[in-house]
C-alpha cells in the first residue's frame, strides 16, 4: 500500500472491532500497516503515547512489581512472569539481571512507546509497548494481578509525551547494501573457532571474517556443527523435562535479547506451535518456520559448550538453546548427553 491507500484511524478501529478474535499482528498484516500503527489509532480512546526510550523505561519497571515480559521474532514469542531487577542502562547496550526477568536491551532500536488498556466485560488488561522507528514490535510488558497499578500510571503520566496523534508515522528502514558474499576461508575459521575462550566471541569472529551465522555453521566442519532432525527441539525439551535439567531459552529481535534460565515441565504441541506453559515462563515457537536446527560446539575456558540453533529460511536466528551453566563451570554432562544423543540429519545424498 502507499501512504495514501493506508486505512484512516477510523478505518482501523472498524476493521478491529469487526475481528475480536484475531490478534493484533495478523490484523495489521492483513491491513497492510505496522502493529505500532494498529496501537495508535486507539490514541485518546485505550491507547497513550509514551516515549519509547528503552533506558528512560528501565530506570522505572522496578516500581511495577511482577509482570509479564513479552519478546518475540517473527517465529517464536517468549514471554517470563517476573520483577525487572537489576537494571543497568548503557548507550549501546542495557542489561536487565533478575531471578525470572533476563533481558539484553540495544536502545537505539527502540523509538515508539504506548500505555494500552483494553476492557473485556469486568476485565482489564494494562501494558507497556514498545516499537521500532518502522512500527515493529520490539518488547511489551503486561500487567498482571499482583502489579503495582498505582506505579503503573504514575510512569505512563510521568512518560507520557505531548503528540497524542492516531496516525504514526514509520521512518523509511535503510536499505540494506547487496555485497556479495563473502568467500569462506574454512582454515581461518576453524583456527579462530578452536581459539574461543567464551561464547561470546563468535561474534567477533563472524565480524571479523564478514561471515553470517549460516556461512560460519556449514562450513566449520561436523566436529563443531552438525545438523539435526526436526523433531530435534521437542525432543531436546521433553528429555530435560523429564529429568529437571535446567536449560537457558533465548529468542530476541534487534532491540532485545530474552532469556528463561530454568527447567521446564509442561511441553505441548498445537499443531505447527511446540509450546511450554509453565508457572513463570510461557514459550510459543512455529516449528514448521525452521529451516534448520543445529547443534553447535563453541570452546571456552571452562571446556567446550553445546547450544541447540534454529535458523529460518533467511539464516535468521529463530531461537537458541543451551544448558543452564555459571561461568566457571563445566558444561553439564546431562545437557551434553541430550545434545550429542539427538538424531542428526542425514545429508547424504544417494548416487
Amino acid at each position: 500500500m502507499t501512504d495514501t491507500t493506508l486505512p484512516s484511524p477510523s478505518e482501523i478501529r472498524a476493521y478491529r472491532a469487526a475481528n475480536p478474535k484475531l490478534r493484533e499482528r495478523d490484523i495489521a498484516a492483513q491491513l497492510g500497516i505496522s502493529e505500532a500503527a494498529l496501537v495508535a489509532a486507539e490514541c485518546g480512546l485505550s491507547a497513550v503515547r509514551i516515549d519509547g526510550d528503552a533506558n528512560r523505561f528501565l530506570a522505572r519497571a522496578p516500581e511495577l512489581g511482577e509482570v509479564m515480559a513479552l519478546t518475540r521474532d517473527e517465529s517464536a514469542v517468549h514471554e517470563k512472569i517476573g520483577v525487572f531487577e537489576t537494571a543497568t542502562a548503557g548507550k549501546q547496550a542495557s542489561i536487565v539481571l533478575g531471578s525470572e526477568i533476563d533481558l539484553r536491551i540495544f536502545p537505539s532500536a527502540w523509538a515508539h512507546g504506548f500505555a494500552v488498556t483494553k476492557t473485556d466485560g469486568e476485565d482489564v488488561r494494562r501494558s507497556l509497548q514498545f516499537f521500532d522507528a518502522q512500527g515493529t514490535a520490539v518488547h511489551k510488558v503486561h500487567m498482571r494481578p499482583a502489579s503495582n497499578l498505582t506505579a503503573y500510571a504514575a510512569i505512563v503520566d510521568d512518560l507520557r509525551v505531548e503528540d497524542q496523534s492516531q496516525i504514526f508515522v514509520a521512518t523509511p528502514k535503510a536499505t540494506a547494501k547487496n555485497e556479495p558474499e563473502t568467500v569462506v576461508d574454512s582454515a581461518e575459521l576453524r583456527d579462530q573457532w578452536s581459539k574461543m575462550t567464551d561464547t561470546h566471541q563468535f561474534h567477533g569472529i563472524l565480524r571479523r571474517l564478514k561471515l553470517d551465522r549460516r556461512q560460519a555453521l556449514t562450513s566449520i566442519g561436523d566436529d563443531f556443527a552438525w545438523k539435526l532432525e526436526a523433531s530435534s527441539i521437542e525432543t531436546m525439551m521433553t528429555q530435560s523435562a523429564e529429568i529437571g535439567l535446567p536449560i537457558m531459552c533465548f529468542v530476541g529481535n534487534h532491540g532485545i535479547i530474552q532469556i528463561h534460565s530454568g527447567p521446564v515441565a509442561t511441553v505441548k504441541t498445537m499443531g505447527p506451535w511446540l509450546n511450554v506453559m509453565d508457572p513463570t515462563f510461557h514459550l510459543h515457537l512455529r516449528t514448521d518456520h525452521l529451516a534448520e536446527i543445529w547443534a553447535v560446539r563453541k570452546p571456552t575456558a571452562d571446556g567446550h559448550v553445546t547450544s541447540l540453533e534454529a535458523l529460518d529460511s533467511k539464516g535468521e536466528m529463530v531461537i537458541q538453546f543451551f544448558g543452564k551453566r555459571q561461568e566457571g563451570v563445566a558444561e553439564r554432562t546431562e545437557w551434553r548427553r541430550i545434545m550429542e544423543g539427538l538424531q542428526r540429519l542425514d545429508t547424504t545424498v544417494a548416487a
